[in-house]
């Protein structure tokens, strides 16, 4: 497989997660770089953990997280999507302690949501002559790279929806775990799978 192949891959693992960067991005004051810094790395370091992860284990295992991988990811998308609008149409916006917390976990579970297609990539490079640690490296990289634009955009495109943008964000959260389900059930065209096709 060769580097340019493997940044194809790359960027078609990173379209998720660009997405729900943007979304997030919406929602984060000024002065806030350290979180969208963080939000990227952490999007960066799953998916570089992910393909890692996919390569050590079995293919009975993967086998297992396919068949309910999309469900998962849709399930804690949506949840988060339905957070956000509840929290945008709130009157309560509290910036307590508690809330940085959850952020924190907020962040987690969006990384793992994005990633969890990373794992099934993983597995096929157990069937080829590639060094594992290498391409891994660059999927994060060029992911921790996409995402870090996506907040940052994200951001200048919040100062025009201002209080909407929880509610916009959200609903964009739900839109990607359902554009993902639909995928998987091969409801609609994937292009992350056209790119694996192209290069298997």
């Amino acid at each position: 497989m060769s580097v340019f192949e493997i940044v194809l891959i790359s960027i078609g693992l990173a379209m998720d997660a660009f997405g729900v960067s943007i979304c997030k991005g919406l929602t984060m004051q000024v002065g806030e770089n350290y979180r969208k810094v963080t939000l990227a790395f952490l999007f960066g370091l799953f998916q570089f953990l992910m393909p890692v992860i996919g390569w050590l284990i079995g293919r009975q295992f993967i086998d297992v997280i396919a068949e309910w991988d999309h469900w998962i990811i849709f399930g804690l998308l949506g949840y988060l999507g339905i957070a956000m609008i509840r929290e945008g149409l709130s009157d309560e916006r509290d910036e307590d302690d508690d809330k940085q917390v959850l952020g924190a976990w907020e962040m987690m579970m969006l990384s793992v949501a994005t990633s969890l297609d990373a794992m099934a990539i993983g597995l096929t490079f157990a069937f080829m002559p590639i060094n594992v640690w290498e391409a891994s490296t660059m999927i994060g990289v060029i992911t921790f790279g996409i995402s870090l634009i996506g907040v940052y955009l994200g951001k200048f495109m919040g100062q025009f929806v201002g209080k909407y943008a929880d509610v916009l964000g959200g609903g964009v959260l739900i839109l990607i775990g359902t554009k993902i389900l639909l995928q998987h059930l091969g409801i609609i065209g994937e292009f992350q799978g056209f790119v694996y096709m192209k290069v298997s």
